[in-house]
């Protein structure tokens, strides 16, 4: 299963232009059912985000005032604006449904896209572009990097520029981290590499999968000026996440009423989509 894939990730080498992970379509996978979504959608070469990331990880607090401008967790408490980001897309199943919902309020949002499925599924990547919605890079396997090198981050980082590149046209500014998880020295490199590191301040925890009436209640109780709100378009392959595109209705609508602007994260805090 997926230790196969970490193993190999381990013996790569230090520089990061060399590393070549394990192709995921030589893995065999014993998950039975699903299959053929399976074999078409790219793993989380790290792990499920609800086996893996810290649903308050007081790190990034850390790392947002030692680099205050690189990492970035929300946006100006004097504006009544806040953004929407979706995680680990494009998926097949989800994806298409959040950007519905998305297109029915008029709204847009960030989505950080895995390099591997961005380079699956071309067209959904091209209509998150098409439909003015803002594009941040989310690496290519979706690795646990402060357990990698550096060279790792630089390969992760550069393939999937290379990918959304080729489909959008530019390089993504915006650099999410996978669980939310980097350390100093990669930080470092990424504000020399001209990334801006975006966090959040608000979970919808929708990686729980607990259903849209908890999810948008976890949104709204916790949300304000300058939001930047954590949700999942994609994760791993078992995961139902639909509840997460049934929340937004009601997030959205909830937020309008009280006088909210929604906008992309580059527009929240003012910097350019593309390096």
């Amino acid at each position: 299963m997926l230790f196969t894939i970490l193993f190999a990730c381990q013996n790569t080498n230090q520089g990061g232009r060399n590393f070549q992970p394990q192709s995921l379509e030589q893995t065999n996978y014993s998950q039975e059912g699903d299959n053929d979504y399976l074999d078409d959608q790219p793993q989380l070469v790290g792990g499920s985000e609800r086996d893996v990331r810290e649903p308050h990880p007081v790190s990034n607090n850390k790392l947002q005032k030692e680099y205050p401008n690189i990492v970035v967790l929300h946006g100006s408490p004097m504006k009544n604006q806040v953004a929407l980001t979706f995680d680990d897309g494009p998926d097949t199943r989800f994806t298409p449904q959040v950007l519905d919902v998305l297109a029915k309020h008029d709204v847009k949002a960030t989505f950080f896209l895995i390099g591997s499925r961005a380079k699956a599924h071309k067209e959904i990547t091209k209509r998150i572009h098409d439909e003015g919605h803002a594009i941040g890079n989310h690496t290519y396997w979706h690795p646990n990097l402060p357990k990698e090198h550096l060279g790792r981050l630089h390969w992760e980082l550069t393939e999937t520029e290379q990918v959304i590149m080729g489909i959008t046209g530019f390089k993504p500014r915006l650099f999410r981290s996978p669980y939310g998880a980097l350390n100093d020295e990669m930080v470092k490199m990424l504000g020399e590499k001209n990334n801006t590191v975006i966090g959040w301040n608000v979970d919808s925890l929708d990686w729980k999968q607990q259903g849209a009436d908890i999810i948008s209640d976890n949104v709204l109780s916790n949300v304000g000026f300058g939001s930047i709100i954590l949700m999942h378009d994609g994760g791993d392959w078992s995961m139902d996440l639909s509840g997460t595109a049934q929340s937004l209705n009601k997030i959205i609508s909830k937020l309008k009423k009280d006088g909210a602007k929604f906008v992309t994260v580059p527009e929240l805090i003012g910097v350019p989509e593309a390096k």
